[in-house]
């Protein structure tokens, strides 16, 4: 209790009853979990097997059972590692065999494609698309004969289709998918009254943690564990609540107040990571959302140095900033406690290519280098392939793309092979797509087909800027030699971090650039039209913001070559504000 703040003790000490703690960035939640836990035990005998915390990550989960110590717990772990443990014990009423298989992302893919394959429809869409509607549906709570209720869509009674085919499949297999870990359990515990009762009598104090990212399902599991005791705590910030695409729902919070009759809040506002300086921008950045709590941190610590902003002519311009910024204080700073954030990862292109010139080492956080990632991999093998066709390496991996495209890329090349010394243009790119159909591999509704996309259109812009299309390759060889060297040498290890905003969360960083904050980036150009959206796009710039423990840098360009196409930038309405 010493080492927590007034309010920390507070949240600590409201051992019965629910309550919600919403803790801002850098107020020591983690600690204030810890404490609340260990209070429990001491000081209100509680037995710790009947307290069950629930976490959003496996890591968490590890740093709260190595926090607790000595301590076990009734459960520490994700709602998906609790939701195996009672599928195992109650296999029998859950309607599920002994020895059933969880299926991850690749078992669900190969399931998806041989199931489309055998139904006719996977020339229409791909198993990617399929996958995430089930899972949206799944998240929501929604069976598949449910699933025409609910949906009406254009594909909605395709999906269904699928769905139902879909879950016989995974039956026969005596399988589940992750979805399925929390839909059936939620499912046992509704349909059976005697089970329920059991784990509410097991687990009578929960604590959920990131309470913000949880969806439909997750909530329900909560509500209907925590709703005879009553002993629920939620933390969580939701002014860093970024994950709707996943289904994260930020309207949980209402449901907990109106489920959970005489909730305390308790709020965390002392900041421990950043300056003063750097809370009062988030806060006026943060304070423009309307549909949610919004803390206003403070620090002991010192003001701090202003938030810096700069203005490039272009997206290289400002990559050469960025370098030639962290350069300048390298003496004070080390490489590995810089950052760089961007919205989308297409924006990491320039920003490696003016690395790997200034030989600067860097590690990419999350992701694939621009250049190696697969979609880029695909279509360097065809524009290889046109300039040799002996190139056996990218023969093997177009072959791969699929039998039909193959063809079709043939028929492309004798109408147009012997294309080395034809500039690589909008129009030559193009109809390579146009003759293959390699962008129906790709669903623009899915996030992270999406996202491949945005790096097809980045490969575009490097392209067309150079004379001959040898010329483009030769450039992408040089860079691919680089990513090379730096990895043998070991330089990269220890670089400046590149990341997208969303895989910056929770982590912390001395400097921090937070780099492309215009209209159309951030806030991305899918969500400026819906007030939720844009709302989750501020909190995804106040994420970012609240990374920075010193020093902080927000750069935009006048002209950006993005997408495919250069254009004017309008600076981000987030700066204007």
């Amino acid at each position: 209790m010493n080492d927590l703040n007034n309010k920390q003790k507070q949240a600590v000490e409201a051992a019965i009853g629910p309550s919600v703690v919403l803790a801002g960035a850098g107020s020591g939640k983690t600690r204030v979990l810890v404490s609340k836990v260990v209070n429990l035990i001491i000081n209100h005998s509680v037995d710790p097997k009947n307290i069950l915390m629930i976490t959003f990550t496996n890591k968490a989960a590890s740093e709260m059972k190595s926090r607790i110590g000595a301590y076990q717990l009734g459960f520490v772990g994700t709602f998906h590692s609790f939701c195996v443990r009672i599928l195992r014990i109650e296999r029998e009423l859950a309607g599920l065999t002994k020895d059933f298989v969880i299926y991850d992302d690749n078992d669900q893919q190969q399931l998806m494609k041989s199931l489309l394959k055998r139904m006719g429809i996977d020339k229409k869409f791909t198993a990617s698309y399929f996958l995430n509607r089930i899972s949206a549906a799944k998240n929501q709570l929604i069976k598949p004969e449910r699933y025409l209720e609910v949906f009406s869509d254009n594909s909605a009674a395709e999906t269904a289709l699928v769905y139902r085919e879909y879950q016989k499949q995974l039956k026969k297999n005596q399988a589940v998918d992750f979805d399925d870990l929390i839909m059936d359990v939620v499912d046992l515990f509704q349909k059976n009254q005697i089970v329920l009762k059991k784990y509410q009598d097991k687990y009578r104090y929960i604590l959920v943690d990131e309470f913000q990212d949880t969806n439909f399902a997750q909530y329900l599991l909560t509500k209907l564990l925590g709703r005879e005791y009553r002993n629920v705590t939620i933390v969580g910030d939701f002014s860093q609540s970024i994950y709707s695409w996943r289904g994260a729902e930020i309207k949980n919070l209402e449901k907990f107040q109106n489920d959970f009759t005489g909730v305390k809040i308790f709020q965390l506002e002392e900041n421990y990571r950043s300056t003063q300086n750097i809370l009062d921008f988030a806060y006026r950045v943060i304070s423009k959302n309307q549909t949610h709590p919004i803390l206003q941190l403070y620090t002991k610590n010192k003001s701090g140095e202003e938030v810096t902003f700069y203005q490039a002519d272009s997206e290289e311009e400002e990559a050469i900033y960025i370098v030639s910024t962290i350069e300048s204080f390298k003496n004070i700073y080390r490489y590995q406690d810089c950052t760089v954030l961007y919205r989308t990862n297409a924006q990491s292109r320039a920003i490696e290519e003016v690395f790997l010139h200034w030989g600067v080492p860097y590690v990419l956080i999350g992701g694939v280098r621009f250049y190696e990632r697969k979609e880029i991999k695909d279509i360097l093998c065809y524009l290889r392939l046109l300039v040799n066709p002996l190139d056996e390496v990218s023969l093997e991996r177009v072959k791969k793309i699929g039998k039909k495209r193959f063809d079709d890329f043939k028929r492309y090349y004798d109408a147009n092979h012997d294309k080395t010394g034809v500039k690589p243009t909008d129009n030559l790119i193009e109809e390579l797509f146009q003759s293959t159909g390699y962008l129906k591999l790709y669903d623009v509704n899915d996030e992270e087909d999406f996202t491949r996309l945005e790096n097809i259109k980045e490969l575009k812009s490097v392209a067309v800027a150079f004379p001959k299309l040898t010329d483009f390759l030769e450039q992408v060889a040089l860079v691919e030699s680089e990513y090379s060297a730096g990895e043998k040498d070991g330089r990269s290890k220890d670089g400046v971090k590149l990341m997208t905003l969303h895989q910056a969360k929770g982590l912390e960083f001395p400097v921090v650039f937070i780099t492309g904050l215009e209209e159309g980036i951030l806030p991305h150009s899918r969500s400026m039209d819906d007030l939720y959206s844009l709302e989750e796009e501020r909190r995804l710039f106040y994420v970012g913001i609240t990374r920075a423990i010193r020093k902080l840098y927000v750069t935009y360009a006048k002209r950006r070559f993005i997408f495919g196409r250069r254009s004017d930038s309008i600076k981000s309405r987030f700066i204007e504000e």
